[in-house]
C-alpha cells in the first residue's frame, strides 16, 4: 500500500511543480486569446456598445483588407530573411567560437555578452546616426567623393532587417554556441579516425547534433521578428511599409471603436506563432533539450 502511495506521489509531483507555469500560462495567454476570440464575433452596433450575436462579418473585412495583406507579407518577408541571415552569419561564429584553441576563449564570449549591457532602445537609435542622410556613412562617402547626394539606407525595409540583425544575431551566436560546445569531441575524434576529413566530421557529426538547437534559434527569431513593434516603428516612418504589429497599431487607430473588428485582426495576427511552434515542436523541444537556450 504504502510503495503505491509513494508511487502515486511520484506521478504527481511533476504537474505540482509544473501547476505554477501551467497556471500562469493559463491566465496570462489563453484566457486573453479566449477572450479576443469571443469578441471578434460580436456584432458592432456604435463606438462601446456591441450586440453579443455570432457573426464573421468582422473576420471577413479584416482578411479582406488590402490594408493587412501587405502588413501580413512584408512581415513574412523581413521575418524569414532575418532569421536565414542570422543562422547563415551566426552558425559559423558560434562554431568558431567552439572549436577555437583560443587560450582565451573567455574573451571572445565577452564581446558577444557585452551588447547586452547596453539598452536596446539605445542601440536601436544609434543607428540613425550611422544610416541617417547625416549620418557617419553618409558623410564619409560625401566628403571621398564617391557619392553625389547621400544615399537613402534609413526608413527602409533593409534597414529594419539590419535592426533585427543587430539584436538578434548575439543570441544567435551564444546559443548555438552553446549547443555545439556540448557535443562530446571524442564523437569528431573518431569520425577523423575512421578516416573522415574536417568537413566530412562536422557534417557528419557536428551539423546533425547541434540542428535542433539551430531550428529552434531560426524559430526563435522569426517569432520575435513577427511581434517586434519598437524596430519597425523607429526605422519605418510610413504608415504603408510597416510590419504587421506595427501595422496592427495603426488599424487599430483606423478602427478604434470597433472593439470586435480589432479583436478578430489580433487574433488573427496571432495565429502564424501557433502554426509555427505546431510545425517545428519537435525540434524546439530537441533545441530546448541540447542546450540551445539556457
Amino acid at each position: 500500500m504504502s510503495a503505491s502511495a509513494l508511487s502515486a506521489a511520484d506521478r504527481r509531483r511533476p504537474w505540482l511543480l509544473l501547476a505554477p507555469s501551467l497556471i500562469t500560462l493559463f491566465v496570462l495567454m489563453i484566457v486573453p486569446i479566449g477572450i479576443m476570440t469571443i469578441f471578434s464575433f460580436y456584432e458592432f452596433v456604435t463606438a462601446g456598445v456591441e450586440k453579443e450575436v455570432f457573426t464573421t462579418a468582422n473576420w471577413h473585412e479584416f482578411l479582406t483588407d488590402s490594408f493587412y495583406h501587405m502588413f501580413l507579407w512584408k512581415t513574412i518577408r523581413v521575418a524569414g530573411i532575418t532569421a536565414i541571415l542570422c543562422a547563415l552569419m551566426g552558425y559559423p561564429a558560434a562554431y568558431c567560437i567552439a572549436m577555437t584553441n583560443y587560450k582565451h576563449k573567455w574573451l571572445l564570449l565577452l564581446l558577444l555578452i557585452v551588447p547586452f549591457w547596453i539598452s536596446f532602445t539605445i542601440r536601436t537609435f544609434s543607428w540613425i546616426h550611422i544610416l541617417g542622410e547625416q549620418g557617419v556613412i553618409n558623410v564619409l562617402l560625401l566628403k571621398l567623393g564617391l557619392v553625389n547626394e547621400p544615399i537613402r539606407m534609413l526608413y527602409t525595409e533593409g534597414s529594419v532587417i539590419m535592426g533585427m540583425i543587430h539584436f538578434l544575431l548575439p543570441y544567435m551566436i551564444l546559443n548555438v554556441y552553446v549547443a555545439i560546445e556540448g557535443i562530446d569531441r571524442n564523437l569528431v575524434s573518431a569520425a577523423r579516425s575512421l578516416g573522415c576529413t574536417a568537413w566530412q566530421a562536422f557534417y557528419e557529426v557536428v551539423l546533425p547534433l547541434s540542428l535542433p538547437a539551430l531550428v529552434t534559434l531560426v524559430v526563435v527569431n522569426s517569432l520575435y521578428v513577427w511581434n517586434d513593434l519598437l524596430i519597425a516603428i523607429i526605422f519605418l516612418q510610413d504608415d504603408a511599409k510597416r510590419t504587421l504589429m506595427a501595422g496592427i497599431s495603426v488599424f487599430s487607430g483606423r478602427y478604434n471603436n470597433q472593439v470586435p473588428l480589432t479583436m478578430a485582426g489580433m487574433v488573427i495576427a496571432s495565429a502564424p506563432m501557433f502554426i509555427l511552434y505546431v510545425l517545428f515542436q519537435k525540434q524546439f523541444i530537441r533545441g530546448l533539450m541540447s542546450g540551445a537556450i539556457k
